[in-house]
C-alpha cells in the first residue's frame, strides 16, 4: 500500500478522479428525478455510455 508523504505533495488517482465525479453526477441525477429510482436507460444517459460507445474502436 503507498501513501501520499507528509509535507502537502498531491497525489492524483485520475481514474479515482474520474468515478468520483460520476457518482457525483448520478446522485444529482438521481435526486432530481421524478420517479422513486433511476431508470437503467436514465443511467446510461447520466453516464454518457452511448457516447462512449460510439468513441470507442472495436465495438
Amino acid at each position: 500500500m503507498r501513501v501520499a508523504p507528509v509535507g502537502g505533495t498531491a497525489v492524483q488517482d485520475h481514474v479515482a478522479l474520474a468515478e468520483i465525479e460520476l457518482c457525483g453526477e448520478l446522485i444529482i441525477a438521481a435526486s432530481a428525478a421524478r420517479e422513486e429510482r433511476l431508470s437503467l436507460e436514465d443511467i446510461d444517459e447520466v453516464l454518457r455510455v452511448a457516447e462512449e460507445r460510439e468513441t470507442t474502436p472495436g465495438r
